[in-house]
């Protein structure tokens, strides 16, 4: 390839990821489609931009997978590893194993053998590391328990590729390929003995664990003392050539090598150094990952086989499906959870293409079949964002609005004193004072996975719909003094404020609001006593910020006294003009003159016009 060949390919990849990416983001459908959908456009199907360079291109970008895989290891420690073994070895084997031999079975009515089947059922058990994982991260579900569970199961996949490219030369009739066909063509070690692989890949993966434990550390530790950026940012590089080239010698999953580096320097000092420096490279290689993938996309087969390629790919993402959310069950996972994680893994994965290569150089795929396979892995990781989405807008909303929610809970309890309605961040810590204080309460959550975990921690939290007025009578709000309304969600604060004055009047009512506007809506039914989400810490820190530039700590606290009760003031006189914008900008003008006055009283100086401006919780100038 020349170098005005390898200019024109990198402006054609780098300007579909730039148009991609915003269009993508503005429809609301996240930049992995929109890269999939470049690459379909600019690929050989439709535009054919990519001429023939495309598996090349492919092959570079892979590696961003590997930077992604390092930079997850780095947030994960080896004692967050170990809590995720069960649903590593457990989750994760399970799910390769049972999705394999349910895809295997179903494919002998096409195939034309068990082998063939065989190797149907191993490429297509498999799911996206890449998507999966970028779609969780930027949706910030992947440290959620169901996002840990989804990742626990792509860590085994990794793994388990190393297994897949030994037991498939076994089970195919191409001797000359039986010792790992193209796969293995870069492996030093294919010539050896079984026993000898076995420990030499011991012996690499042992390098890889203590050179990161013992060898990068005083390494970072000079390289960084030279003080240039740049050379620290290319010895992490290294870092992650070599251990990729390490890997790829002793042909185990380059991936699972560089994750495994990250988890030993999980807790060193140079973790967020790498992390910065590393994540535009991932970024970047990873969407033209996404880019590659879509312009290898046939889709010739449309025309030629479209009833093959429709029915074949509804029947696999639907038996995918159906084989995770019952291994989720089984798991014990909750109806929202089982949903986001069988949707999470409906798709094929990039290692299949691996296999697919495999298997055709093994003779274990005959015909139209690899060409078949690789349409239907292709589209799958097409549609992974659309499913995923699927699941977020469609399913995870009738889990939420009442359809196929379990029985909500039997209350118990010795008295009321305080019903607590949402126990996330704002009503735990609520819940928590009381408690301490020996008041009675029954706390109230809608989401069944937060209960769960909860109670797990020894929380008396209890599984229901504050909204339903049964559930509100059996939790006490007949005796009860006060009801304490922490929802996530401001339509539903709004909706249990009016449920709660019209059924159960006697109840005092301590409402979280998220922000001014919020604030005068539910003024606006009747409720005094509202806590705006941020307000407090936001005035907690301003009287720190007033601390560190030199006010005296009484001052500051004063200061930020005054101004709670200016503004409070002011939000009651304005919630009655809620709708008149020039009468709240006349009230805003008075607060300030009023905030100005108060305060330049206190220094002894005059009234500013310039300084005395100030803004509201939400950004907005009051």
């Amino acid at each position: 390839m020349s170098l005005n060949e390898f200019l024109l390919g990198s402006a054609i990849y780098l300007a579909a990821a730039v148009i991609s990416a915003p269009i993508a983001k503005r429809l609301g459908l996240g930049s992995v489609l929109g890269f999939l959908a470049a690459g379909a456009i600019i690929g050989p199907s439709v535009l054919n931009l990519t001429g023939g360079q495309g598996e090349e291109v492919q092959h570079f970008a892979e590696f961003g997978v590997i930077v992604m895989l390092f930079l997850i290891g780095l947030e994960l420690e080896p004692a967050k590893l170990w809590q995720l073994r069960k649903q590593i070895f457990g989750l994760g084997l399970l799910q390769v194993a049972g999705t394999a031999a349910v895809i295997g079975a179903a494919s002998l009515f096409v195939s034309s053998g068990w082998r063939e089947s065989l190797a149907i059922g191993l490429i297509l058990a498999l799911s996206s590391t890449a998507i999966v994982l970028q779609t969780m991260a930027e949706k910030g579900t992947l440290k959620t328990p169901v996002g840990q569970s989804v990742f626990s199961v792509l860590l085994f996949q990794d793994i388990s590729v190393i297994p897949m490219l030994a037991l498939l030369p076994l089970v195919g009739v191409a001797a000359a390929a039986g010792h790992g066909g193209e796969a293995h063509a870069a492996s030093l070690i294919g010539a050896y003995p079984v026993w000898a692989q076995a420990l030499l890949t011991i012996a690499a993966i042992a390098l890889v664990l203590a050179g990161g434990r013992y060898l990068m550390r005083p390494l970072f530790r000079i390289v960084a003392d030279t003080g240039t950026r740049e050379i620290f940012v290319a010895f992490a590089l290294l870092i992650v050539v070599g251990i990729t080239l390490l890997m790829g010698l002793v042909g185990i999953s380059p991936a699972l090598g560089t994750f495994l580096a990250g988890v030993v320097l999980a807790d060193s000092e140079y973790r967020h150094e790498l992390e910065m420096d590393l994540n535009p490279f991932k970024g970047l290689l990873l969407a033209i990952f996404f880019i590659a993938v879509g312009s290898g996309i046939d889709f010739s087969l449309l025309f030629s086989a479209p009833l093959a390629l429709g029915l074949g790919l509804v029947a696999y993402v639907a038996l995918k499906l159906a084989t995770h959310f019952s291994l989720a069950r089984l798991f014990g996972m909750s109806g929202p959870d089982r949903s986001r994680f069988s949707f999470a893994l409906a798709q094929g994965s990039e290692f299949g293409f691996v296999l697919i290569t495999l298997c055709v150089g093994l003779s274990l795929l005959s015909g139209t079949m690899p060409a078949l396979l690789t349409a239907i892995i292709a589209l799958s990781m097409a549609l992974s964002p659309l499913l995923m989405m699927l699941d977020e807008k469609v399913i995870q909303p009738r889990f939420a609005d009442g359809d196929f929610l379990r029985d909500a809970d039997v209350i118990e309890h010795d008295g009321v004193d305080a019903i607590i309605a949402g126990h996330g961040r704002f009503g735990m810590t609520v819940g928590r004072v009381l408690s301490a204080q020996g008041k009675r309460t029954v706390v109230l959550d809608i989401d069944s996975s937060q209960v769960d975990t909860l109670r797990a921690f020894g929380f008396k939290v209890f599984y229901g719909d504050a909204l339903r007025v049964d559930l509100l009578e059996s939790a006490g709000a007949r005796e009860a003094k006060l009801l304490i309304i922490a929802i996530d969600d401001r339509e539903k604060i709004t909706e249990l404020v009016r449920i709660a004055k019209q059924n159960f009047p006697h109840l005092k009512l301590l409402v979280r609001v998220f922000d001014r506007a919020h604030a005068y809506e539910v003024m606006a039914e009747g409720v005094q006593d509202i806590y705006r989400e941020v307000y407090s810490a936001s005035v907690d820190l301003a009287r720190d910020a007033l601390v560190s530039l030199g006010t005296h700590p009484y001052e500051a606290q004063r200061a930020v006294t005054k101004f709670r009760a200016i503004d409070e003031k002011f939000l009651r006189k304005s919630a009655a003009h809620a709708n008149d914008r020039s009468k709240l900008i006349d009230l805003a003008r008075q607060s300030r003159a009023e905030a100005a006055r108060v305060f330049a009283a206190d220094r002894g100086g005059e009234t500013s016009d310039t300084d005395n401006s100030w803004f509201d919780e939400d950004g907005t100038r009051s």
